[in-house]
């Protein structure tokens, strides 16, 4: 590998309205190699992957490329000068099919003002081919869960034929077996002598890919380190500036009876070959327990999830007992009013209300409590102090209720979540993969929030695709292949072994 510096970056600044999100940041990347920048979120890490990649135009200091000073106009800019991002939030168009994002603005055409939807979909195809993805380029993005549509930006970014490619966060939202899939086009791309910049909170990820890593804090350069010359807890220490308690609860939990029965859930699958997505799925919940759900993408996690809430599209089979009654939601409000919350795995399109304030996302779902008689209009004075008792409760880092919910970082944006839904009092909270993009440091407070939770009495249904997580916070775990329950496990007994080999019984 070459040590000369593809890319100087100069004393880079960027400000914005009472923060500085880059402080005169310098750094040079090598010609073919994994660079990886870590740091807490809110360090500065994608604020700087925008600027080199022309979303971000206002900025102080400098920028060179293959010794040349350069200053993107914009993304088209960056991508005609070889440099790509794959974004951590997706930016697909939803009602577009997967071959149409993938050439959105570079559009094949066979005339004037006709698309050659033929040849897109063709050389679509052969992409996610190369990416061992099976997703029809025909098929509509929206409809598609959140792995194939990452899947969809990688796709979109390598058909730039790029020399330099930025990937932030690209596998938080695919499992152990997408995330090995990604390594081995990593591999495929640095044999092309590609450039890769990767931003991700994976301990385990950086230290298996990475050459160099450049660790961000506050918006300031902290250091850079040869991988082979540091370890994961130097550099953890490095990004959040003090050491990381390794989370661990040894005093067991007491788990309070049943609160929650699921008795032989099938869940149809109308018009594909397999007929169902969930299949004879029978397992309980206790109060004060942790439950978690093991399994590979499309097992079927985010199915239950969505059937126990109520927001299911097709009905269910099967019986499902909530304290002792037996409940059959068809509205995600029938189930908040039965003590049942969601906390979605999509944060950004299922979660947030992202043009409304830190406050008004946290009490949305209690509106009716905070009602003045007899004009029945929104007490502003009662929502404003539950809004603050909630950022207290839950330490969330924010200037205050009316901040923009969209100014947090990805672990308060979270806590803000989990928020409102704790304001509705319920009895069984359901947490789909929710340390999804959070940092090591946040996800260590979510790990204790959950605890505390549970502590209270509260019981938790927990989908996560990265193993150590459901290891670290779970009381049991069971395990979901291609629809159906092959496997359960005590915390005692379980291991990532285990989890994986039931995880993978395909017939």
């Amino acid at each position: 590998m070459s040590a000369a510096a593809l890319i100087t970056i100069r004393e880079v600044t960027k400000r914005y309205p009472g923060v500085v999100a880059l402080d005169a940041v310098s750094l040079d990347i090598r010609e073919g190699e994994c660079h990886s920048i870590v740091g807490e979120n809110g360090a500065g890490k994608s604020t700087l992957m925008k600027i080199l990649s022309g979303v971000i135009t206002d900025y102080e200091g400098e920028l060179e490329l293959r010794g040349e000073n350069v200053r993107f106009s914009g993304t088209r800019a960056a991508e005609e000068a070889g440099i790509s991002i794959i974004h951590q939030e997706l930016n697909l168009v939803e009602e577009l099919s997967a071959a149409a994002n993938i050439f959105l603005g570079r559009e094949k055409v066979r005339g004037p003002g006709l698309l050659d939807d033929a040849a897109m979909e063709k050389a679509a195809g052969e992409l996610l081919e190369s990416l061992e993805c099976n997703v029809d380029p025909r098929e509509r993005a929206g409809a598609l869960r959140v792995g194939d549509q990452q899947l969809i930006e990688i796709a979109k970014a390598l058909s730039l034929d790029t020399g330099i490619l930025i990937m932030d966060e690209p596998t938080s939202a695919l499992t152990e077996s997408e995330v090995a899939r990604l390594y081995r086009v990593i591999e495929r791309l640095r044999e092309q002598n590609v450039t890769i910049l990767y931003i991700s909170h994976k301990m385990g990820e950086i230290f298996r890919i990475s050459d160099r890593i450049t660790v961000l804090r506050d918006g300031q350069l902290v250091e850079t380190l040869d991988r082979e010359a540091t370890d994961p807890r130097r550099v953890t220490h490095l990004m959040v500036g003090r050491e990381i308690e390794t989370t661990s609860f040894e005093e067991p939990r007491r788990p309070t009876g049943e609160i929650l029965r699921v008795d032989q859930l099938s869940l149809p699958w109308p018009g594909h070959a397999k007929e169902w997505r969930l299949r004879d799925i029978s397992f309980s919940l206790q109060g004060g327990e942790i439950l978690g759900i093991a399994g590979l993408m499309g097992a079927g996690r985010t199915e239950l999830m969505e059937c126990l809430f109520g927001a299911s599209e097709v009905p269910y089979q099967g019986e499902v007992t909530l304290d002792g009654e037996k409940v059959r939601f068809r509205h995600p409000a029938e189930a908040k009013s039965a003590g049942v919350a969601l906390v979605t795995e999509d944060r950004k399109r299922l979660g947030l209300f992202s043009q409304m304030s830190v406050g008004n996302n946290i009490t949305i779902c209690t509106l009716d409590e905070l009602v003045s008689m007899p004009l029945r209009q929104i007490d502003r004075s009662k929502e404003t102090a539950a809004a603050r008792e909630s950022i207290g409760q839950l330490a969330i880092k924010t200037s205050g209720p009316e901040a923009q919910v969209t100014s947090l970082s990805g672990g308060n944006q979270q806590k803000t979540i989990i928020a409102r839904w704790l304001r509705t009092d319920p009895k069984v909270l359901l947490l789909d993969d929710p340390t999804r993009g959070v940092d090591v440091g946040a996800k260590a407070e979510l790990y204790r929030l959950m605890d505390s939770l549970c502590r209270d009495g509260l019981g938790i249904l927990l989908t996560s695709s990265e193993l150590p997580e459901l290891l670290t916070v779970c009381d049991r775990i069971i395990v979901f292949c291609e629809g159906r329950l092959t496997g359960e496990f005590t915390r005692e007994e379980a291991t990532e072994e285990k989890l994986m080999e039931a995880a993978t019984q395909i017939e």
